[in-house]
């Protein structure tokens, strides 16, 4: 029993970082959107509840309601392995980054070195998704 409330004190904490993270990006992605087009002198997303605040939680369904297309020749465990290892990695870069006086997941020595390992493991993802789809123009910059 003492496991299993560990591992559920574990899995709140790891919401209670990233929850908000992924909410404060999806805002941040409005906000660029709302400066673009008035740059652009264009109306902005302002359609999805009042001015436009629901856009980022209709962006993420359409994102989950997209089908899924994975290329004939294509090796599909990898293809599809590849954005899950980016996402992944992006977000476990946050487990050492301190929120607030004695609020980080992982109170490591090494944090900074941490942070440059798990940056540099980010590119993998990438070249897993042209590897994956066995497209000769993916590696053309090789």
């Amino acid at each position: 029993m003492a496991n299993f409330l560990y591992i559920l004190n574990l899995i709140c904490q790891v919401l209670l970082i990233i929850v908000p993270l992924l909410i404060a990006v999806a805002y941040f992605t409005l906000a660029e959107r709302k400066v673009l087009s008035a740059v652009h002198q264009r109306q902005g997303p302002t359609l999805v509840g009042i001015f436009g605040l629901m856009q980022p939680f209709a962006d993420g369904l359409k994102l989950f309601l997209k089908e899924i297309v994975i290329p004939s020749s294509a090796n599909t465990i990898i293809f599809l392995l590849a954005p899950i290892l980016t996402f992944m990695l992006s977000l476990v870069s946050f487990a050492v980054v301190p929120f607030e006086y004695g609020m980080v997941f992982a109170d490591l020595n090494v944090g900074v070195l941490y942070l440059f390992a798990i940056s540099s493991l980010g590119v993998y993802g990438i070249i897993m998704a042209g590897w994956g789809s066995n497209s000769k123009y993916a590696f053309f910059w090789c």
